[in-house]
This record gives structure tokens, C-alpha cells and sequence, in this order.
């Protein structure tokens, strides 16, 4: 714990209000596992003052709440994992919102000019100055543009409002926020570190995973422009599909703490029955449709399409905004997300199967047996007949499918991969909220054309095409580099030079063993050398029993009895092999 020590100095007072608000939401357990009690602030009680009515995964979630945005987004990353956590704990984790009281205009607006470089008045036709939305991190504003707003002229003349003009949303980030995470940060990715060596059962948590996680996450978010981005990427990939609607970045008043975009008019999808010109079902099978295709086509996706960043628009359009949080996919994971939707639509569960033996191998740690490759194959076929395309209900519900498939990985000890953990909370959030367009709404029909789709493209002659290149210049680097490495390794082979660096499993037990059996060894080699020294006079000294000498009888009697455990020995050895 002197390390920990040593890190609080630089952090204590944020470490002692982390530990303060565990101890007053009744965590005091967590307190003590982690080691952090004795940094409790003075006056501080072990449990709370007024006991809460709430279960223990509920306290961890109000508490994270109250600890601030780097904490949110803890329990966020967390929320995702249900192939770690048991349901309670990701269902509470799920119910986390990033709200703050709102910040006074008049501090609100001097953040605003300073990223802009001119007076609010200047820029816009209109700024409302009651802000749409308050969060941890940032508070969003309406306001209007004219419809000339990206001149670059420096003009100082005050836009005058018209039928022209612009509705954009102004986001702003909270002042002070940076030192803060960062301090945060450091101190999570020191109990990550603690967690990982000296509480062992916690490792398949794989905390340190976890925070590089966390870390990234909030690095971008502190940086307007990375959402600025995804937002711009996702637009063009769907450029063509017009009932696809992104808003649109006005760069020249963006920067690291100011965003300003496009307004998308919608309504959520709660409220889409009570509007007539609106339909449910075909909003359903749009939304769907974009979200596949984000996933299995572009490999850049929409990471929170909770039901306010994904709205109904007139003329049965599909909005996406809130860019903040997105997800990557590789082409292999873009592959191996192939394999979980073909075991959906066809029911082939084999692909399936090779993808979770992938992920487990990707896991294994040191110490601890790999999942059972019988077990897994067990597992997929009860989930491919529990929801596949013969499942009894003969319609597939996707979050309620997903959801019992990160249940399999938890069960069959198989942690899943950070970037696919992410994709598939994003794809039961989305499956609930096209749940809501259109009650009836069947995944399946929606994505099997698009499984096919991307199944013959993966397969087209032209793939196979750009493969066997991609291959053969592999080959080609490998053909330049070996030359090299066989004369690097014959110039330290003749110079005695060469070294091997091994790790193998419970080395230390080996070399424990070793070492008892060496000692065994030289005590038994020197107790020898002893006796046979001492033999050809003990046995004609000493008292004699029955007329044999006492110390021969007892040799005698000795040398019998290790022939015995020699034999028994031997004889147990030969049934275990």
C-alpha cells in the first residue's frame, strides 16, 4: 500500500471526497477492498447517516453519479459489460445519466465568446440563453444563424435575423473539467493496478482494460472536434440515403470546447404514435437498416442511440445525433459480428462458436484455464435453438437475444473484447428503441438481406481477389526478411549469443518443487556419506539383542522399511500414469 500512499500525495484531497461519498452511500466494503480507508475524510461514518432504501448495485450508481463525469462514464463502460457482470449490477449501471445543476448565463457566456473570438450577438441572430439540456460535461444551448454564417471575413456587423436563418444547437463544455478527470484517471488507473495484482478473483474484470478504456473515452470527449468528426465521417457514409439525417458541423465557430451543428427536428420515439403522418413500422425498419449498415458496412457506429439521439423527423426520416461516443470495428471484427448474425438469421451456429473460441483465446491469462471448447459449442446450440430462425416464438427480439448471449460469455467464462462489448449494449439500446416505432418489428427480415449482402461480398470473386494479393504480399515481406533473420540467428548461434525469452504457467510452483527436491536430494546424499562412514564400526559396537549387534539390527530394520516406501511409491506413480 506504499504505493498507493505515494500516488495520494499528488491527489489526496480528490482521493478523500472519492472516499467520502463511498463511505456516505453505504460502500464502505469497497472502501476497505480497496484499501482506501484510511484516506476517509476526518468525521467521516462507515455507513451512511440515514440509511438508503436502495439496493447495493443501486448506491454504487447514485454514488458514481455524484462523483462527476469521470465516474459516469466509468459506470457507463461498466454498464456494457454483461458478460462480466451479473444483471443487477449492468441494469443499475444502465440507469446512469450525467446530469449538473445548469451553469448561470453569466458564466455560460464568456465560455461561449472566448471559443468564439466575438460577442454572442455577433455570430448569431439569436441565442437562447435558458440551455436546452445541463450535463456533467457539457450544457447545450438553441440559437440561430444567418444563413451567410461561415464567412471568414471578420466582419464586426451584427447579423440581422430573417426567414433564412439557421437552427443550430450550441454545445459548450464546463469549465474546470480537465484537471479533474485527469486526477481522476490517475488514481483509477492505480486501484486498477492494485485490483489486478493482489485480488486475483477480481482479474477477469480486467480492470486496467478497463480504465485505457475509460481514459480514451473522456479524452474525446474533452475535445469537441473528435465528436465534430464522427459526426462529419457518418454523414457521408450515408451522403446518398436522404431519409438518413446527420447534422451538419459549422467548423468555423467549432472548436475543442464549442460545438456548433445543424438542429434535426425530431421527436423521439416514445412520441411517434401520436403524431398520424408519422410511421412507426417503416421508421423502425429505416433505423435498422442505417444501424446494420453503420455496423457491417462502414465500421463506424453510433455507440448511445438511446431514444434522444434517435429521432422521427417529417417525411419518416431517421436522426442520429450526439456523435461524442462511437464505436471502430476492424474488418476481423466486422467479420466475427457476422458470424453472431448469420447464427441469428440462418442458425448456423459453427461460425458462432469459432468466434467466441477466438475472443477466448484473445482473453486467456496466465494462471487460469481457458474456457472449454465443448462448453462454448454446448452453449451456442442452446442459443441458436433458443433464438434462431426455428426458435418456438418465431420471431426474434434482438436486445432479448443479445442480452442472452452476453449471458453465454459470462457463463462460459469467455470475456468479451472491449469494442464488441460496446457494439452490442449499442445494439440492444437500438433494438428497444425500434421497439418502440413498431412493437412488432422483426430484426430478421430486416437484416437478412444485408447478412447475404455483405456474406457474398466477403465471399465475391473480387474479395477472394484482394486477399490472395493481401496474402501473397505478405509472403513476398516474409521472403525479404527471412534471409536476414537466419543469418542473424547463425552469427549468435556461432557467437553463443542466443537467448530465449519463455514464459510458462506456474513457473514458480516448478521451481519450488525443484528446489525441495534438490534439498531432499543433497540431505539424503550426505546423510549417505555419513552412515556409510560411521557403518564399519557401528556395527560391531553397542549392546547386542538375541546375540546381533543393536545398531546392525536397527540399520537392517531401517533399510527394509525404505524399501517398502520405495515400492509404494512406485507402485502409486505407475496407476496414475
Amino acid at each position: 500500500m506504499l504505493q498507493t500512499a505515494v500516488v495520494a500525495v499528488r491527489d489526496r484531497a480528490r482521493l478523500q471526497e472519492i472516499v467520502g461519498v463511498l463511505l456516505r452511500f453505504g460502500l464502505a466494503d469497497l472502501v476497505d477492498t480497496l484499501g482506501l480507508a484510511r484516506f476517509a475524510p476526518r468525521g467521516s461514518q462507515p455507513h451512511p447517516e440515514h440509511p438508503l432504501d436502495a439496493s447495493r448495485p443501486e448506491r454504487l450508481r447514485m454514488a458514481l453519479e455524484h462523483l462527476g463525469p469521470s465516474f459516469v462514464k466509468l459506470g457507463q463502460i461498466m454498464a456494457t459489460r454483461s458478460d462480466l457482470l451479473a444483471p443487477e449490477w449492468t441494469a443499475a449501471l444502465q440507469q446512469l445519466h450525467s446530469h449538473a445543476a445548469p451553469l448561470p448565463w453569466e458564466t455560460a457566456q464568456p465560455l461561449i465568446e472566448q471559443s468564439l473570438g466575438l460577442p454572442v450577438e455577433q455570430v448569431f441572430t439569436h441565442f437562447d440563453p435558458v440551455p436546452l439540456a445541463s450535463a456533467s460535461m457539457a450544457q447545450v444551448y438553441r440559437a440561430r444563424l444567418p444563413a451567410a454564417e461561415d464567412r471568414e471575413d471578420g466582419s464586426d456587423s451584427t447579423p440581422a435575423a430573417s426567414a433564412a436563418d439557421i437552427e443550430v444547437v450550441v454545445k459548450v463544455q464546463r469549465p474546470g473539467l480537465r484537471p479533474q478527470i485527469e486526477a481522476d484517471l490517475r488514481l483509477l488507473e492505480h486501484l486498477a493496478l492494485l485490483a489486478q495484482e493482489q485480488w486475483p478473483q477480481l482479474a477477469r474484470y480486467r480492470p486496467r482494460e478497463v480504465t485505457r478504456q475509460l481514459g480514451q473515452a473522456l479524452r474525446e470527449e474533452l475535445d469537441f472536434t473528435v465528436e465534430a468528426h464522427n459526426g462529419d465521417a457518418v454523414a457521408r457514409h450515408f451522403a446518398a440515403q436522404p431519409e438518413i439525417v446527420v447534422p451538419a458541423i459549422h467548423w468555423a465557430l467549432s472548436g475543442p470546447r464549442l460545438l456548433v451543428q445543424d438542429f434535426v427536428p425530431g421527436v423521439p420515439a416514445s412520441a411517434v404514435g401520436a403524431d398520424p403522418a408519422l410511421d412507426g413500422p417503416l421508421l423502425a425498419r429505416r433505423g435498422a437498416c442505417a444501424f446494420l449498415q453503420m455496423v457491417l458496412r462502414d465500421g463506424l457506429f453510433h455507440a448511445d442511440p438511446h431514444p434522444g439521439n434517435l429521432l422521427a423527423l417529417p417525411g419518416n426520416r431517421v436522426g442520429f445525433i450526439d456523435f461524442g461516443m462511437v464505436g471502430r470495428l476492424s474488418p476481423q471484427r466486422r467479420r466475427q459480428v457476422l458470424g453472431l448474425m448469420r447464427a441469428l438469421v440462418e442458425g448456423h451456429g459453427r461460425s458462432l462458436s469459432g468466434v467466441l473460441l477466438d475472443w477466448a483465446a484473445e482473453s486467456e491469462m496466465p494462471g487460469r484455464a481457458p474456457p472449454s471448447a465443448a462448453r462454448i459449442e454446448a452453449a451456442v446450440d442452446r442459443f441458436v435453438t433458443r433464438h434462431g430462425p426455428g426458435a418456438s416464438n418465431g420471431r426474434l427480439v434482438m436486445s432479448r437475444a443479445l442480452q442472452d448471449f452476453m449471458a453465454l460469455a459470462r457463463e462460459t467464462g469467455v470475456a468479451l473484447p472491449a469494442d464488441m462489448a460496446l457494439l452490442l449494449k449499442a445494439l440492444i439500446t437500438a433494438d428497444q428503441v425500434l421497439l418502440q416505432l413498431d412493437p412488432q418489428f422483426d430484426v430478421v427480415r430486416t437484416a437478412t438481406p444485408l447478412v447475404k449482402a455483405q456474406l457474398l461480398q466477403r465471399y465475391s470473386l473480387r474479395s477472394l481477389a484482394r486477399q490472395r494479393r493481401a496474402a501473397m504480399a505478405q509472403w513476398m515481406e516474409l521472403a525479404d526478411d527471412a534471409p536476414h533473420t537466419l543469418r542473424l540467428v547463425m552469427q549468435r548461434l556461432r557467437s553463443g549469443r542466443l537467448q530465449a525469452d519463455l514464459d510458462i504457467r506456474h513457473i514458480d510452483r516448478l521451481s519450488l518443487a525443484l528446489e525441495r527436491a534438490a534439498t531432499r536430494l543433497a540431505l539424503a546424499v550426505v546423510s549417505g556419506a555419513f552412515i556409510l562412514g560411521l557403518a564399519p564400526g557401528l556395527l560391531t559396537m553397542g549392546p547386542r539383542l538375541w546375540g546381533i549387534p543393536l545398531f546392525a539390527a536397527l540399520g537392517v530394520a531401517g533399510a527394509a522399511a525404505s524399501l517398502a516406501v520405495l515400492f509404494t511409491t512406485m507402485r502409486r506413480q505407475k496407476a496414475l500414469d
